[in-house]
């Protein structure tokens, strides 16, 4: 690899995924969707499979300062098989390694395990790989989602035309607060162990936090409603980067609208008194695992029949770029974690 310098230009993680993509070249008829969308999907004569694989590196993606192991388990099935609801597909196996050290006795291995069983129970899906190995200090997980879908109801990032309605699923930022909260009661922890965390109150987004649940519901309910998405994202980080996303890959903008984002009054006052700018975290925050879609105008009357669904803007042109509107009707650029400035 060629060394870089400053005048070299900034790539964000998504763009850097596009880039590093080119290395791998498709040959096989079977490979449907490669690299690029929330999973890839393979042609097997008749259903296509779709995959998704997620790594989880302890003190990166998790603290077990005060993440259980269950529900560290339970986090990374939803996590995995997210990403093949926000294809609207319907996830059916999974595979997992893990790399523990000798800090992880056997009864810690089957609390993790645990939650795994509950959720893969859940979902409905059939753990049918596991390799374990060791490591010389840290939790590693490597996960991945196997699942189906019909060729006419798979569903990526691209296909979003202009007036098309934005909707997602789920309320946002309140997977945000909660790890705000728990990092604020590691800090008192560390200060003085005999400390006690105070999360009075706070259950909801402790949860969202720690054990997010897989929107299955969303898929079924809009395969109900005879609802097909015309492009579809998962949102792991952040409603900025899924809108984004989608608009990159159908070559197109889009308006949100700052009061359509959902959100919970705990989680606004929560923000508000972490000193915390409520759209920036709904925007930016992460951790939430709802999926994003855009629907034809001709479904909105359908879309109010399927819960937990709010429309929160709708697709433009690409000159008019990504923007969110205030109440007070004043525009600004949307921004991502993940994407520069083009």
């Amino acid at each position: 690899m060629e060394n870089t310098t400053d005048e070299s230009p900034k790539l964000g993680k998504y763009d850097l995924i596009a880039e590093l993509a080119k290395c791998f070249p498709q040959e096989n008829a079977s490979t449907v969707v490669g690299i690029g969308d929330d999973a890839s999907v393979l042609d097997t004569d008749g259903d296509q499979t779709v995959v998704a694989t997620k790594v989880f590196v302890e003190d990166i993606h998790f603290d077990l300062t005060y993440v259980p192991l269950k529900h560290l388990g339970y986090k990374v099935v939803t996590v995995a098989i997210t990403d093949l609801l926000g294809m609207n597909a319907v996830p059916t196996q999974l595979t997992l390694n893990i790399a523990v050290s000798n800090r992880f006795d056997l009864k810690a291995v089957n609390e993790l395990l645990e939650g795994i069983d509950a959720c893969c129970e859940t979902s409905h899906v059939d753990v049918v790989g596991l390799d374990l190995s060791t490591s010389r200090r840290d939790l590693i997980i490597t996960v991945t989602a196997i699942g189906t879908c019909e060729p006419s109801r798979l569903v990526t990032r691209k296909g979003a035309s202009e007036n098309e309605l934005i909707c997602v699923s789920g309320d946002f930022a309140a997977a945000y607060a909660g790890l705000l909260l728990l990092e604020r009661e590691k800090k008192v922890f560390e200060a003085n162990p005999e400390a006690q965390p105070d999360f009075t109150g706070k259950d909801y987004l402790l949860r969202r936090q720690l054990k997010p649940e897989p929107r299955l519901d969303i898929i079924e309910a809009l395969r109900r409603e005879d609802i097909l998405p015309t492009a579809m994202a998962a949102v792991p980080d952040g409603l900025a980067a899924a809108v984004m996303q989608i608009c990159r890959a159908s070559d197109k903008g889009c308006a949100l609208f700052e009061e359509k984002l959902p959100m919970t009054e705990l989680t606004f006052t929560t923000l508000k008194d972490l000193d915390i700018v409520h759209t920036v975290a709904a925007l930016n925050g992460g951790d939430d695992y709802e999926l994003m879609f855009t629907i034809k105008q001709a479904d909105f009357e359908k879309i109010k029949n399927v819960e937990n669904v709010s429309i929160i803007g709708y697709i433009k042109e690409k000159e008019a770029g990504y923007k969110i509107i205030t109440g007070d009707n004043v525009s600004f650029d949307i921004q991502a974690q993940g994407f520069y400035k083009q």
